[in-house]
């Protein structure tokens, strides 16, 4: 335990610290922001080996593979595509020096050691990834809904007599409504850009 607190004294420990935005354009993760497509870092978190860097539209994990290695996997999580889930905060105990803050995202599960001096910082990261998450949810409840709903309609269209030409004009037209229902269904309920979320519950 002695040996645990004498190397977070001495910073040489894996547990990380919350970075101030003024420092964003000191770390390496920001090199790999899309800021050309407005792109924007609201959350950052390093430790001696890794970098987890959460924008508007992604998570950004810089990752080490030891405090002593210049080696850098770079992964890109896009919340469209990386639904997260699983979202838990470990508050410390009376002796330990770190909080923990985790979540899965996609397919990936992450555990972060956080020092414990950053715990209000990390409860408004871990409102916004909930809030995420919700909505995320609920956008997939929903994109179901849709396509069971024309399912629904193209099986009741495939009832009709073979031959009706009514039928085959319309279906033309239903086809084309089915794939403006989608379209639309897609801008609306496939959310690339969390920001509103970020700037409602990250305090900077």
């Amino acid at each position: 335990m002695f040996k645990k607190i004498a190397a977070d004294a001495l910073g040489l420990s894996d547990i990380g610290s919350v970075i101030k935005p003024q420092d964003y354009d000191k770390v390496e993760a920001d090199d790999f922001v899309m800021h050309e497509d407005d792109e924007k870092i609201y959350f950052l978190i390093k430790s001696k080996s890794d970098e987890y860097c959460f924008t508007n539209r992604a998570l950004i994990h810089v990752d080490g593979t030891s405090a002593v290695s210049k080696k850098r996997m770079l992964r890109r999580y896009d919340y469209y595509r990386n639904y997260i889930s699983n979202v838990a905060l470990e508050t410390a105990g009376t002796i330990d020096l770190d909080i923990e803050i985790k979540f899965r995202i996609g397919s990936e599960d992450f555990s972060i050691d956080v020092h414990k001096k950053h715990l209000d910082e990390l409860k408004d990261l871990y409102k916004a990834l909930v809030k995420i998450s919700e909505i995320q949810f609920e956008n997939d409840s929903y994109i179901n809904y849709t396509n069971e709903s024309l399912n629904m309609a193209v099986n009741v269209l495939g009832r009709a007599p073979v031959g009706d030409r009514r039928v085959s004009e319309e279906f033309k037209e239903i086809n084309e409504y089915v794939f403006n229902v989608l379209s639309e269904s897609k801008k609306k309920y496939i959310v690339k850009d969390f920001g509103d979320v970020f700037e409602k519950y990250i305090n900077n």
